[in-house]
């Protein structure tokens, strides 16, 4: 006889696995208190370990649940559950519950053989759609890969686990241990391998690997370890996949390109921009080769400001001892070329930059916008003063930037502009608040509907007995009507059976007067039936109901029997 199946938190029924990882356990399950089928993540028992983690993966897992969009794996719950070992002691079992989706992995589609090209594009532009919804909330993927990229049978892509990178992230300190969590460092920024800030253009990077993976069959770095990959993000440029596999599109090299640029301001500046040049390079005329050489020289050639800087980052990941140069490189004596070319170009820009006449980069009446982003608005205030510039407060909601925080400039950080220009500074106002609507009275799609409506979630559902309001109608809200809320918060509803509980009047202890009163207590219409075959009692009682004891629909008539013939002996 089969085991009972576990149940996390008294409501989500574990039943059998469907995936495994190694950050996690993927279980198909059932949600007891909703009535629906669900996806469950268990974290693995490393990882819950980490009271920090644990910590963080929840935040994460309640600012991706605030996200609705056709394009991303829903996520309806994170929770903790404990589990006995057998000496005794109890340890955490952080889950997540998620949207069940039937279809397949793109890694396994990748995994199968060349994916054709109107395929590849489609697949992308998927990806880049639920960027672009969970960029504009505030969310960074941060783990964009095949493995992460859902395909339903019907073409759908549905892309997961947002906001647990970041948790895996921030309580890892090195990219060798990420990695480790993570499972590979195919798919890392230059700046993720480099521990710099990461912002939304990471994932537009990682999606130009995947796009990369989907038009040649393989990724445009590999290496025998994580550190090894991770050096040639940093400093090597990637080969144009038509190089690769002819058939691709030139016009396909230059929007890859572009996405796998080392400068996070050389690629597209968000998600939408992504998109649109992916369609315009399937429909638009094909660049030359030339053109995209020069683009590659552009994005990829040396750049001498950011010399030293790339050279610190490329120490650092040459000293793990695991590091192996995988593509060809060139002979050693091209490297003593290319190093004693480089200290030339090195020099010739520091004579350059202690001759040059003071003004000579930026003219006397301009000023170069500094970056203010992650100051207080009174820090930047002060900073855009310093530089003659004036400031202007526009506040903007945001899930992600603390209060009072300044999230962007416009114009943005490095633009040339004249002395006393005003900039504009988006300044974080917390998470959107919206008002919770009138739920009460209304039935349980008008007032899901009107949840949504108003940018909110429905919770959870509980029913409960009212003698006057029909089946499903709202009884009461938690929030209630008209208090604030975030934007995409949970609102529970107490909604109305339709029906009320009638108890067994024909026990002893009930006269035929209490029981008519219980039932016009519960708003029934009562009838009362004389029975002379048997001799009544003092007091007359029920010797039989019509409807109950149990659930009775609200306001139905009942018919109560009582003995009323004369008394005996």
């Amino acid at each position: 006889m089969s085991a009972e199946p576990r149940v996390l938190s008294g409501r989500y029924r574990v039943d059998e696995p469907i995936g495994h990882g190694g950050m996690a356990s993927v279980f198909r399950g059932y949600d007891l208190t909703l009535g629906r089928p669900v996806a469950i993540k268990v974290l693995n028992s490393e990882l819950a370990a980490d009271s920090t983690f644990r910590t963080r993966f929840r935040l994460e897992a309640q600012a991706a649940s605030r996200m609705s969009s056709t394009a991303i794996v829903r996520v309806y719950d994170a929770g903790e559950d404990t589990e006995v070992d057998d000496a005794g002691k109890a340890h955490p079992v952080p889950f997540i519950v998620m949207e069940l989706v039937h279809g397949r992995l793109l890694k396994d589609i990748i995994a199968e053989g060349p994916v054709p090209l109107e395929d590849a594009v489609r697949y992308a532009d998927g990806i880049l759609e639920a960027l672009e919804y969970s960029h504009r909330a505030g969310v960074v993927h941060r783990d964009i890969k095949p493995g992460n990229v859902m395909i339903t049978p019907t073409g759908q892509v549905k892309v997961m686990d947002f906001g647990i990178a970041r948790a895996v992230s921030d309580s890892s300190s090195t990219v060798a241990e990420t990695t480790t969590i993570l499972g590979t460092a195919a798919y890392f920024s230059p700046e993720q391998a480099k521990g710099d800030v990461i912002d939304a253009r990471t994932d537009i990077y990682s999606t130009g690997v995947v796009l990369y993976e989907l038009l040649t069959g393989r990724q445009p770095f590999r290496g025998d370890s994580p550190v090894a990959v991770a050096y040639q993000h940093v400093s090597e440029a990637p080969v144009p996949p038509s190089e690769i596999v002819d058939t691709v599109p030139r016009a396909l090299d230059a929007v890859v390109l572009r996405a796998l640029a080392k400068d996070p301001f050389q690629r597209f500046a968000d998600a939408a921009a992504f998109r649109e040049a992916l369609d315009a390079a399937v429909s638009g005329a094909s660049p030359s080769r030339r053109e995209v050489d020069t683009l590659a020289h552009s994005l990829y050639g040396p750049d001498p400001r950011q010399a030293a800087e790339t050279a610190r980052s490329l120490r650092q990941l040459s000293s793990d001892p695991t590091m192996k140069r995988t593509q060809a490189g060139p002979p050693a004596a091209w490297i003593w070329a290319g190093v004693a070319v480089l200290a030339v170009l090195l020099i010739s820009v520091l004579i350059w930059v202690l001759t040059m006449r003071p003004g000579a980069v930026v003219p006397d009446g301009s000023r170069v916008v500094p970056e203010v982003a992650g100051l207080s608005y009174e820090e930047a205030n002060k900073k855009l003063a310093d530089d003659d510039l004036f400031a202007k407060q526009v506040d903007e909601p945001s899930e992600s930037v603390p209060v009072g925080t300044v999230i962007r400039s416009d114009p943005e950080r490095g633009v040339t502009v004249a002395r006393e220009t005003v900039v504009t500074l988006y300044v974080s106002s917390g998470p959107e608040a919206v008002t919770v609507p009138k739920l009460v009275g209304l039935s349980r799609a008008q007032a899901e509907k009107a949840l949504t409506d108003a940018g909110l979630m429905l919770g959870q559902v509980r029913r409960n007995d009212d003698p006057d309001a029909a089946a499903d109608t709202v009884l009461e809200s938690s929030p209630a009507e008209g208090a604030d809320a975030a934007k995409g918060a949970v609102v529970d509803l107490v909604i109305a059976t339709g029906t009320v509980t009638v108890v067994d009047l024909t026990q002893d202890g009930y006269s035929l007067d209490d029981a008519k009163k219980a039932l016009e207590d519960l708003k029934l219409t009562v009838t009362v039936q004389d029975d002379a075959s048997c001799p009544a009692t003092d007091p007359r009682t029920v010797t039989s109901q019509s409807a109950g004891p149990g659930e009775v629909p609200i306001h139905s008539a009942v018919t109560l029997v009582s003995c009323s013939g004369p008394a005996g002996e």
